[in-house]
Order: C-alpha cells, then structure tokens, then sequence
C-alpha cells in the first residue's frame, strides 16, 4: 500500500484548478461560470480548515449570496478590485484588502467582479461538521454532511 505524500511547498498559482466548477444543484452552478479555485488545503493534507486560491473573471462571482451558521470565512484580495456584497450593501475591495465573515451572524455574503480585470483571492474557511449555509437571494439551504454539501429548497425539498 502507497501512503500519498504531501509537497513541502508549491507556488500557488500551479496548483491544479478544482475539476468540479460547482457544489452547487443547477440552476445555481451554471452561474458560477468564470470562477475557478484552486483547493490549496487540501493538497497539503489539511483537515480542519480549507485555503482556495479564487480566480474571478470580469463578471464572475465567488458564490450565491450565503452566510454560514458555524463555519467562520475569511478572504484576502490578492490582484484586482471585486465587489463585496453583504447585508449592509456593496464595498469594492482591492490588493491587500480583506474580510471576515463569522459564523451565525445570518450576514449574507459574496463577491463579484464588476470590472474588467481579473480577481485573484485567498479565501479560508473551517470545516465544522453540521454547518448549514442559508441563502438569502435564492432558494437554497445547504447541510454539511461528512465533508459534502447537501442541497434543498427552502421548504427542505431535494434538488
């Protein structure tokens, strides 16, 4: 049996991009079209948060609109001026900027790219098992269940 050894270190932008674009059922995925991460976590073999380097192109967004109930996020802009959009409106962020987002504050959240430029973030997160995402624009509620997302409407009916 072969253990699965871990690089040392890497340069981020060479990791490989996430083959699956989107968690997300359809409708909701197809409109995560310009958004590709790079799982970096992972490929260190990190269990108990996950560290996704985010490209953004022009008119991308990072995700639906979405709060957690027990995982905390966190991002960091790296190149370009993304939009943050949360419950308290629009802030256009840009290099060196960041946010954070705690866990059971209902403050729905993402970003957008509303310019003509690429975005490039880091984004954080834990892994808390038991999390629901909530959704606040569409009709969506997610469970985390042994590290997978479970989709329903909001009248708990399957995607």
């Amino acid at each position: 049996m072969t253990e699965q050894t871990n690089p040392i270190a890497i340069n981020a932008v060479d990791a490989p991009a996430r083959t699956k674009p989107s968690v997300y059922p359809e409708p909701f995925a197809s409109r995560m079209a310009g958004r590709e991460k790079r799982p970096l976590g992972d490929l260190f073999g990190l269990k108990n948060f996950g560290v996704n380097l985010t490209h953004l192109a022009p008119n991308a967004v990072s995700a639906l609109r979405h709060a957690h109930t027990k995982q905390d996020e966190f991002i960091y802009v790296l190149q370009g001026r993304p939009t943050l959009h949360t419950d308290e409106g629009r802030t256009q962020l840009s290099p060196g900027m960041c946010a954070g987002f705690k866990a059971g504050t209902e403050n729905g959240h993402c970003l957008i790219n509303e310019t003509a430029e690429e975005v490039l973030y880091l984004e954080i997160g834990d892994r808390t098992t038991g999390d629901e995402g909530t959704y606040p624009d569409d009709d969506l509620k997610a469970l985390l269940v042994k590290g997978n997302w479970q989709f329903t409407h909001k009248d708990g009916r399957p995607y």
